[in-house]
């Protein structure tokens, strides 16, 4: 059987991203993303629910996000999605889905300018395949 995991996102990132290094120095950061859905209820009410997932990613792509991203920022990520399980201090089994970032692009417009080297595709060649803008059919 094959499979396929793939998760692509739009966010606003809630918290300042946390860059950390592995023993091996492997740059590691870790950041919340925040996505909005608005929808008309039955009712004709406007609705309005956020989802909330932690990423992760490694190595230049890490180093580039911790450098140009704040809270508040928009980004889109591109990855993987991991079920993390651990044990908690007091013993519950906790769990929780985390995006493994592979490629992203800045959304605005605040990396441009003297870095703008760093806004663009340049992130999505040094983390692997994706989508450049030539491969945008509009």
């Amino acid at each position: 059987m094959a499979s396929y995991n793939k998760v692509i996102m739009i966010g606003n990132l809630t918290r300042d991203p946390q860059l950390t290094y592995l023993p091996s120095n492997t740059p590691v950061v870790e950041f919340g993303l925040a996505s909005n859905r608005r929808w008309s209820g039955t009712d004709g009410t406007q609705r309005e629910e956020t989802c909330f997932i932690d990423c992760r990613a490694y190595g230049r792509t890490a180093e580039t996000i911790s450098k140009y991203c704040k809270k508040g920022r928009p980004l889109m990520v591109e990855g993987r999605l991991d079920f993390d399980q651990w044990e908690a201090q007091d013993g519950s089994k906790r769990s929780k889905h985390r995006i493994t970032v592979e490629t992203f692009v800045f959304v605005d417009s605040r990396g441009s300018g003297e870095n703008a080297a760093s806004n663009g595709p340049a992130p999505a060649a040094q983390a692997g395949p994706g989508v450049g803008n030539d491969d945008i059919p509009f």
